[in-house]
């Protein structure tokens, strides 16, 4: 948690007085993904992306970026995963597994991505559109605990109760606890980190609602299709984009969740009452 976080001096203005104090921020730094992939005796290494992210969790954030972007099937086709820590950012070598074929021209239309747009970078609309699918789970969930969600998530954001800047995804179970929590600068980087993190683990998202700190994106549910997760919670608006996908591919998306509210745009049969 360290690594996350920098102190730096702030002047803070109250009515007509003013005072210089403390403020803890979130860091933000660089994350390069380098990819090494081929047959054993042609080996090459190639970057896949430059994602400004918070510190932390770098591998699982990598692992889940390539699953997400389509780029690799599933964490199986691994071998090794190696952090390179530099002053100024780092880089995650992640080697795949000889046999493994990659499309690397997928890869290059994310070679860069901002902490606020994954979507950057990404050259058409087509581009993203590769995580077609249909997400089948049996998963039902009462409606109570869908609006205590956001709470949850927000009361285990260890990184957000110090500075206030940071987004959040949270795995939940059908009744509502906390499996896992992940944070980061970026809205994307957060839902890669919380995916990796669970694939990493032996984790499926089947039975499985994941809580968002934001609003939704169409990347956002493209990447929980890709995972599988069958209910997609967040706190802000989804856009048009989110909602038509998320009707396309099976995913029951509510937003506006907080204050013993929210909407469900997509797919309400899950949602019992």
């Amino acid at each position: 948690m360290a690594g996350s976080l920098l102190t730096v001096l702030c002047t803070e203005v109250k009515g007509d007085q003013s005072i210089q104090r403390a403020d803890v921020l979130a860091v933000e730094q660089p994350l390069e993904i380098r990819l090494v992939s081929g047959p054993a005796e042609l080996r090459s290494t190639k970057t896949v992306s430059v994602t400004m992210r918070t510190p932390g969790q770098d591998e699982a954030l990598a692992t889940g970026f390539l699953i997400t972007e389509g780029i690799i099937s599933d964490v199986e086709r691994i071998a090794s995963t190696t952090l390179i820590e530099q002053a100024d950012g780092s880089v995650v070598l992640l080697e795949l597994q000889p046999e493994t074929v990659v499309d690397l021209q997928r890869a290059d239309r994310n070679f860069y991505t901002t902490s606020s747009c994954g979507v950057c970078g990404k050259t058409s609309i087509e581009a993203v559109m590769h995580a077609g699918g249909i997400v089948s789970s049996e998963l039902k969930m009462q409606a109570s605990v869908i609006k205590k969600m956001p709470d949850s998530l927000r009361q285990a954001q260890p990184l957000f109760e110090k500075t206030g800047g940071l987004h959040a995804s949270g795995m939940f179970t059908p009744d509502g606890v906390i499996q896992l929590v992940c944070e980061d600068v970026g809205r994307h980087n957060a839902l890669d980190k919380l995916i990796g993190t669970a694939l990493r683990s032996g984790l499926t998202f089947e039975r499985h609602a994941v809580a968002l700190s934001g609003r939704i994106s169409f990347e956002l549910v493209q990447k929980a299709v890709v995972a599988g997760i069958p209910v997609l919670v967040a706190v802000g608006a989804p856009s048009s984009l989110a909602v038509q996908l998320a009707d396309k591919a099976n995913v029951t998306l509510c937003g506006f969740a907080g204050n013993e509210r929210f909407n469900i745009y997509t797919h309400p049969e899950r949602i019992l009452f």
